[in-house]
């Protein structure tokens, strides 16, 4: 059994062991490959799971799932490590597990970019966005505050420097806490915050951060609405310029089973759908309504409000989100998520709050609540006492505050398992819920003189239709069901073509609640039907082949008598 636990984050070598050890111990399950090589050569991990002997995967509907593509996101990686090892080992003890595997496959991308993690993840860790390569200048910055450890305690927490101008104060009745000054206060005791780290070429006047030698945000290198660095920033010199984006965009674009996916990050404890940059009025409605059920879904499961990036997760009411993973909806229809794990603040019992507003405006009681959940929850750990350090630029300064990297970025060890573990169910649900082309009715008819009336009847035994979602077919990015037969030696078709392409097949998602006859829609939308007539005077077996690219490939034989 692979040795996997969920109360540690793994870097890259224990990753890749792990990885090899599920295909390892489930070849009839888990297939691995590398999808790539990352800007410092290190593979790009995807693991394929379904049921072998079923089907391959190829030739089933498909669903993906992704985390890691920012650098000190590490706990989607647990999540995906989760998924992969319940999958697994749950196959032929659970039904429903046992039924997805055998019909449908995933594909697992647990660390998209792996040379960010590792710096993440390393003993005195670095943070930045995303990828590690330099961009936009391959120069060394100079000057300016390093946001770094500097008291080499592990930890990158604040500073709090005293200052006659500064516009932060203690709380009256926790002096741990910081307050904002009032315009009218003077005449008190009052700091500046600054984040930890030393400072280059200080001049005893001026404080400024010191630009990120590596400031890409690959989760801006999609191909869907990419912009330029002055309107986007981070997103690159142009689409898929950076090869983790490539490699992901060119294995998705080569599967078009895929249907849809979840791309993992943290924090703020939601679950968030397309767009990024336009309204919900721009998306057809029909997509809507399925996004809404299927959010739905995930918050009864996971607790994770289901909420609209454009409407709900703007950093600023001014500024629009593009260039992201929302690309596999926005150009290949395929229903996209982004899973933003674990909020500090819902473990404080702040449950009602603005994501990003909240960081700017926020009662004072919610600052309470945290520092409350911090000395009972963590130990402490979580929001530090302030203690002296003589900073070797500013002299004697105070350390403490909240520690950001132990208990916002990600969960702390002891939460991790509980917090990723309810995903699984919500991933297995939305892959059941992709379409599936089977086999309804087949028959060969005898009509007299050798001749044969050969009758296929395909349906979609899946809740999302065939085409899967009104922007694929906005897009044409999806083909039709597709017959072909293969006839026996010496016979001949006499009427149909060999190959036939038969159009769509709906699915039961846009159903009403009751079976209100205004709510019914067609009642055999999802099946289909084609004939072919032959000439066969030997007999034989004629051959059938039903495919769609995004519901399978069915199979099947008939025997003519």
């Amino acid at each position: 059994m692979p040795e996997v636990y969920f109360d540690r984050y793994y870097r890259y070598d224990d990753l890749t062991r792990i990885l090899h050890d599920f295909a390892q111990e489930y070849p009839h399950l888990v297939q691995l490959e590398s999808i790539g090589p990352s800007y410092e050569g290190r593979d790009i991990w995807l693991l394929t799971l379904t049921h072998i002997e079923t089907g391959p995967a190829a030739e089933k509907p498909a669903f993906w799932v992704d985390g890691n593509i920012h650098a000190s996101e590490v706990s989607p990686s647990s999540a995906c490590l989760y998924l992969i090892n319940h999958l697994v080992t749950q196959y032929g003890s659970d039904p429903q597990i046992t039924y997805l595997l055998d019909s449908r496959a995933l594909y697992i991308c647990p660390r998209i970019n792996p040379d960010g993690a590792e710096w993440a993840l390393a003993d005195k860790p670095k943070i930045i966005r995303s990828s590690t390569r330099p961009y936009p200048y391959d120069e060394d910055p100079l000057g300016g505050l390093i946001d770094e450890d500097v008291d080499d305690d592990g930890r990158i927490l604040t500073m709090r420097v005293p200052d006659p101008n500064g516009p932060w104060k203690k709380h009256a009745d926790e002096p741990r806490l910081m307050v904002r000054r009032e315009p009218d206060e003077f005449g008190g005791e009052y700091y500046r915050l600054i984040p930890e780290g030393p400072i280059e070429d200080y001049d005893g006047i001026q404080i400024r951060p010191q630009r990120k030698k590596e400031g890409l945000d690959i989760n801006r290198n999609f191909p869907a609405g990419w912009r330029q660095e002055f309107e986007q920033v981070g997103a690159g010199p142009y689409p898929t310029s950076e090869p983790e984006v490539r490699a992901v965009v060119d294995f998705v674009a080569k599967h078009n089973n895929i249907n849809g996916g979840v791309s993992f990050h943290t924090m703020s404890g939601a679950l968030l759908r397309p767009f990024g940059d336009k309204p919900d009025s721009d998306m057809p409605a029909e997509d809507l309504w399925t996004y809404k059920k299927v959010g739905a879904k995930g918050t009864e499961l996971i607790g994770y409000p289901n909420i609209s990036i454009f409407h709900d997760f703007k950093y600023h009411p001014q500024q629009v989100i593009s260039g992201g993973f929302d690309w596999i909806y926005v150009h290949l229809g395929m229903f996209m998520w982004a899973v933003e794990i674990w909020s500090p603040q819902r473990q404080a019992g702040i449950d009602e709050m603005k994501f990003i507003e909240w960081y700017r405006e926020h009662p004072i009681e919610d600052d309470f609540k945290l520092l409350k959940w911090s000395d009972e929850k963590l130990g402490g750990q979580g929001y530090v006492d302030w203690y002296p350090f003589e900073h070797p630029q500013l002299g004697p300064v105070e350390l403490g505050g909240w520690d950001f990297l132990y208990a916002w970025r990600n969960p702390p060890l002891n939460f991790l398992e509980s917090e990723i573990a309810p995903f699984t169910g919500w991933i297995i649900y939305q892959a059941l819920s992709t379409p599936r082309l089977e086999v309804f009715k087949a028959e060969a008819k005898p009509l007299g003189g050798g001749s044969y009336r050969v009758t296929l009847a395909l349906q979609n035994t899946g809740w999302l239709p065939t085409y899967t979602s009104k922007m694929a077919l906005k897009n044409k990015t999806v083909r039709g069901v597709v017959a072909e037969i293969n006839l026996p030696e010496s016979a001949t078709l006499e009427t149909g073509k060999a190959r036939e392409e038969l159009g769509q097949l709906e699915g039961r998602h846009l159903l009403g609640p009751t079976g209100h006859p205004r709510s019914m829609g067609q009642p055999t939308a999802d099946r289909l039907k084609v004939e072919w007539v032959i000439h066969a005077p030997a007999g034989g077996v004629v051959s059938i082949t039903a495919r769609h690219e995004r519901a399978g490939v069915a199979r099947l034989n008939i025997e003519l008598e």
